[in-house]
């Protein structure tokens, strides 16, 4: 046995058996709930219980986050949606079109991160416009997280059936 064969037995390229496909999709998820919008998640809990000083700190990296993606959406917003639509028509394509399982995966991690990235750039924006400080931020934050957690579970959910059917139909044939 020579060692491509070797490597790709251990990788296993067909993703929807691979535990690694698995593995990387619930870390996806569980980042993507910690972090909203660049801030820690345990930091609006900490705001909550003790203000002051953590209710500042989060107020500011708030702010900085809150800054940095309003600045990266009107300077390439526009350029940045292009590519991704091209990205994730390309993989749809490739995916369900072509029946190539890897990009059916990398569609099925990127099409629900777009929607979140696009969550995200609301929220910044409606951060912005309102001005949230103290209970209003931390409210706006907690939503935000509630909303990606939703589109989370739907989208394990679609996944875990899409892989089941693409397990089960590979093995019929």
């Amino acid at each position: 046995m020579d060692w491509y064969t070797s490597i790709f037995e251990l990788i296993d390229m067909r993703s929807f058996s691979n535990l690694w496909f698995w593995i990387a999709l619930a870390v996806v998820w569980s980042t993507a709930s910690h972090w909203v919008i660049g801030v820690p998640f345990d930091m609006v809990h900490r705001a909550r219980r003790h203000g002051g000083q953590a209710e500042q700190d989060l107020e500011d990296i708030t702010r900085v986050n809150v800054n940095r993606l309003l600045y990266i959406g009107r300077l390439s917003g526009l350029w940045l949606l292009g590519f991704g639509c091209f990205i994730l028509s390309a993989l749809a394509m490739l995916g369900f079109y072509y029946k190539i399982e890897f990009a059916q995966a990398l569609f099925l991690l990127g099409f629900p991160m777009s929607m979140v990235a696009l969550l995200s750039l609301n929220t910044a924006h409606r951060i912005e416009v309102d001005n949230a400080q103290g209970e209003q931020l931390r409210k706006r934050l907690t939503r935000h997280r509630l909303y990606t957690q939703l589109i989370g579970v739907v989208s394990i959910f679609v996944t875990a059936l899409w892989g089941m059917y693409q397990n089960l139909h590979i093995g019929v044939l």
